[in-house]
């Protein structure tokens, strides 16, 4: 049996979202807002595009990065009328601003989290919030003294398709969840990516147990509605880094570029050779790295087991060199199991013919566009099926970016009946799990989350 999502996925979706009390200023005042960090996610996302549709709501008093050179690129992208900084004690206590948005390198966030809270300002941080337990504390312990609030950038909750999941979950369609199947795969040139950069250095992100899975983990922290108690891992570097028979300088001008499938010409891409590039003198950083320098020390095959506090058992993992990027989730009931995926190529051409098909059926014009959706199998023990569509939006993360950035700019006081908003608790929860898979591989045994943190955790999710 088939059904389509198209009501549900609606009004139903986004019915709204709790306060951020972070916010003491009145809508009718405009926030004065901060950044630090103006690499791409911060002049892009949490620069432009916050300046290009809040701009009536919001501005930017300040800009800063320890890069003079790409700070001042930055403003000019952004469009911003605002002085930049390459310090960040002074650029706080000159602009005094009501909120710090945080996008430096992810080790450094704690920094700038920690003192923006004792200078008086509410936080966002991007994710992952830190990459240790003892930042972590560090965090926790500034909000709790400081009265004010931070917020974590988790926009993946805000996506069409996790949030039917978990409609689905609270609606209790397959009872009682016992365990959750979760794989995520990134392809040969977003998981390469990675390694290129900073991001190929645990020092700098913690590894992508971290960086990257702390967006999973706290899917998984939120679809369950629990929090976690055990993590046993497994990881190793097998594939970048100095497991191969060649490497170079960086990507420009490298003497393997005609035989290394990785090669990656920054040349072609304005945006990073304004912003990095052209920069470089300052800081010495490079974007277009070698994919198999000898200091890469991450992970690029991790598989992580967690146990949580209401007795559900997850398998998850993360693959950095997949020939296609996407991801399978299931949830396994008392009553039933729920199936989704995005991204698998067979599935996505099954979707494509039977929506052609369709279009043909009702309309007379030949060229008719279908409809892309994705898709949710619920499935009844002793019962049939029931495959639930869900029309695919657009923009970032299944028009998650725009949601988030919504509840946060424009209108912070709507309810959230499923939770989407995310506090110092979820950021926590969901890099302690990261950090708990890392120390697992690391040390060879079961890491405990309440060994971490002060935080205990609890049956039911707090926050």
């Amino acid at each position: 049996m088939e059904k389509s999502g198209v009501a549900a996925a609606g009004a139903a979706l986004f019915p709204a979202i709790t306060p951020f009390s972070s916010f003491s200023k009145p809508l009718a005042e405009k926030r004065k807002i901060a950044l630090v960090g103006t690499g791409i996610r911060g002049v892009t996302f949490w620069g432009k595009n916050v300046l290009d549709h809040y701009g009536d709501l919001i501005e930017f008093v300040g800009l800063c990065d320890i890069n003079p050179g790409r700070v001042e690129f930055a403003k000019k992208y952004i469009g911003a009328d605002c002085p930049t900084f390459t310090n960040f004690e002074e650029m706080m206590n000159t602009t005094q601003p009501d909120f710090l948005i945080v996008t430096t390198v992810d080790s450094t966030h704690h920094e700038f989290v920690v003192r923006g809270l004792e200078l008086g300002a509410d936080v966002l941080t991007e994710k992952p919030m830190t990459t240790d337990e003892v930042k972590c504390q560090q965090i926790l312990d500034a909000e709790r003294k400081s009265g004010k609030k931070v917020i974590v950038g988790f926009n993946y909750r805000y996506g069409t398709q996790f949030t039917k999941l978990k409609e689905l979950l609270v609606e209790n369609q397959v009872g009682k969840i016992t365990s959750v199947d979760f794989h995520w795969y990134l392809n040969t040139y977003h998981g390469a990516s990675y390694f290129r950069r900073w991001h190929g250095l645990r020092d700098k992100g913690g590894t992508l147990l971290v960086h990257k899975s702390s967006h999973h983990f706290d899917l998984l922290n939120w679809f369950i509605d629990s929090d976690p108690v055990e993590v046993v891992a497994y990881g190793g570097l097998d594939h970048y880094g100095s497991n191969h028979s060649f490497k170079g300088d960086k990507c420009r001008g490298c003497e393997f570029k005609d035989k290394c499938k990785f090669h990656w010409d920054i040349t072609k891409n304005d945006m990073y050779m304004n912003l990095y590039v052209a920069n470089e003198e300052y800081d010495g950083y490079i974007r277009d790295n070698c994919l198999w320098r000898d200091e890469i020390d991450i992970f690029d095959k991790m598989a992580v087991q967690i146990k949580y506090a209401n007795n559900v058992e997850v398998s998850y993992s993360l693959t950095t060199y997949s020939p296609y990027e996407g991801y399978r989730i299931a949830f396994n009931g008392m009553d039933g199991r729920i199936d989704s995926w995005e991204g698998i190529p067979w599935r996505s051409d099954e979707q494509i013919n039977q929506a052609q098909l369709h279009a043909q059926e009702m309309s007379q014009d030949d060229d008719a566009e279908p409809q892309a959706y994705d898709e949710i199998m619920v499935m009844k023990n002793f019962g049939d099926y029931e495959l639930v569509k869900i029309p695919k939006v657009r923009g970032g993360h299944g028009g998650g970016d725009t949601r988030l950035q919504d509840k946060i700019f424009k209108d912070p006081d709507m309810a959230d009946p499923l939770k989407h908003s995310a506090g110092t608790r979820d950021g926590a929860m969901a890099i302690l799990i990261g950090i708990a898979a890392r120390k697992s591989i690391d040390e060879g045994r079961p890491i405990r989350i309440a060994d971490l943190t002060d935080l205990e955790p609890s049956v039911a999710r707090k926050g």
